[in-house]
């Protein structure tokens, strides 16, 4: 085995395991850094890829802007140090069974997809490239999906510090 195949499964079980986790704990704040661990595995899958644009970006949106928000809102709701409740066995089952049919479902459409070749060039990768195919508008870019994720992540974020700052009814 050669050492990229180590380096390879490594990250797939630190991603897969910290996933795992993030999924199956009941303390609010391990389950955000599971995520962060995770994103990073997968940040490491890309630079693995030697996609090193697209890795920047996982560890400057995801882990640099996501979690950092996640872990504020945790602590702006003074939830960190609580447990979140046991779910009943019915919900865990139906998790469990709603798991396993998505990847069902994905496995199943990944067998009876047909790849075809292209007689098209690959676009090189670089961040200049990624720009015009992201964000061109000659070639049915993708800037309005962009500002309109950018537009909802911002009135998401101005709702979790509404909900965070309202102050809690005083006990008479």
């Amino acid at each position: 085995m050669s050492g990229a195949n180590i380096i390879f499964y490594l990250l797939a079980a630190i991603t897969l395991v910290s996933a795992v986790l993030a999924v199956t704990t009941r303390m609010i704040f391990r389950a955000a850094i599971y995520l962060l661990f995770c994103l990073i595995g997968i940040a490491g899958i890309y630079f693995w890829l030697q996609y090193e644009f697209i890795a920047a970006v996982q560890i400057v949106v995801y882990v640099g802007g996501i979690v950092v928000l996640i872990i504020f809102s945790i602590f702006l709701t003074q939830q960190a140090g609580e447990e979140l409740p046991k779910q009943k066995m019915g919900r865990q089952l139906f998790s469990a069974l709603a798991a396993f049919c998505g990847m069902a479902l994905v496995m199943l459409q990944l067998v009876q997809h047909k790849f075809t070749t292209t007689a098209n060039k690959a676009v090189e990768p670089t961040v200049s490239n990624i720009g015009n195919q992201m964000l061109g508008v000659e070639e049915g870019g993708y800037s309005l999906p962009f500002e309109v994720v950018s537009i909802l992540l911002l009135a998401a974020l101005i709702g979790c510090i509404v909900i965070a700052l309202k102050s809690k009814p005083e006990a008479k």
